[in-house]
């Protein structure tokens, strides 16, 4: 009995074969991988440049430079050195403008994150009305700034608002200067800040304790800690990242926050409002000193830019 062997398949001619055949230069495949990298980065980097560079170059040059309004139908805008940030160092504004700033930004933080930390912790626990509750607690962040700025405005009004009424009902002081008291103004735009800042603590504060391991605090309970000890010894420790991030995105939010505090108090009574960020409208569109306002804007980028490396240190220590 004879067999038979098909014979077997010739390979495919033409150059898509020659092609297949003939090995592949490493140099030219890396080149590739690269240039598709650039093509996907590009967009971003062109973004970045137009939306944030230029801005932060010309706010720059603009801070050695005698600009007025005229410079806007001249173009002319002479360069006169470190004037405009002596003229910003020796106006006395300046310091109580950034002392306040300091006692704005810590207060609001300090608040925020406690109540939003409590609230996180209260909403863990499962209880009727959970999620609606939660998403009424939203409503602060999502309504725009000078809403709630012009809504509290209305709040704190010495004769007709809605607190110093409440406060007349239940016997306590009802004519308090809430807005138009030096002593009290910082401290009504700093409560407002924390009602409004609440919601996103509690919002990333409680997806970070979603994460924490319940087998741990079990683990604790059982060997005889306290709910408090458990929480502190355990769960903060374990929130550490969680914590860093809330932290240093609320700073930055609210070191340069302006519209609100112009929507409650317009920076005074008396200047005992204003901010680095008021102060920078101020210069730049109430007196029409721009370099005196880029002066100011610039102190307010390097502040900034400090947390973010600090931010950025921290997530890379932490990823070791």
């Amino acid at each position: 009995m004879s067999s038979t062997t098909a014979p077997a398949a010739a390979p495919p001619a033409g150059p898509k074969a020659a092609a297949a055949g003939k090995p592949v230069n490493p140099r030219s495949a890396e080149r590739r991988r690269r240039l598709a990298q650039w093509g996907f980065v590009a967009p971003a980097v062109v973004f970045m440049a137009l939306f944030f560079g230029y801005p932060l170059v010309r706010n720059i040059v603009m801070s050695f430079q005698d600009y007025s309004p005229s410079t806007f139908f001249t173009g002319e805008a002479p360069f006169n050195g470190l004037d405009n940030w002596r003229n910003v160092f020796d106006d006395g504004l300046f310091g109580k403008a950034l002392w306040q700033t300091i006692l704005f930004t810590v207060g609001s933080l300090a608040g925020q994150f406690c109540i939003g930390l409590a609230l996180a912790v209260f909403f863990t626990r499962r209880f009727p009305l959970n999620g609606i509750l939660r998403s009424l607690i939203l409503l602060p962040w999502l309504v725009p700034m000078v809403v709630s700025g012009i809504v509290w405005r209305r709040i704190f009004d010495q004769d007709t608002g809605v607190l110093n009424s409440f406060l007349g009902t239940v016997g306590l002081p009802g004519d308090t200067p809430w807005l138009t008291s030096t002593g009290m103004a910082l401290v009504s735009v700093v409560l407002v800040n924390i009602w409004i800042g609440i919601p996103f603590n509690m919002v990333i504060l409680y997806g970070g304790l979603q994460e924490v391991p319940k087998e741990l605090g079990e683990a604790a309970s059982l060997d005889g800690a306290s709910a408090w000890r458990t929480f502190r010894s355990v769960t903060l420790p374990l929130l550490k990242p969680v914590i860093t991030v809330v932290l240093v995105l609320g700073f930055m939010s609210t070191v340069k926050i302006l519209d609100l505090v112009l929507a409650l108090t317009d920076g005074g009574p008396a200047d005992s409002t204003q901010t680095l960020g008021t102060l920078t409208y101020q210069n730049s569109f109430v007196q029409m000193d721009f370099g005196a306002g880029a002066v100011v804007g610039n102190i307010l980028i390097l502040i900034s830019a400090v947390f973010a490396v600090f931010y950025l240190r921290i997530n890379r220590n932490e990823g070791k």
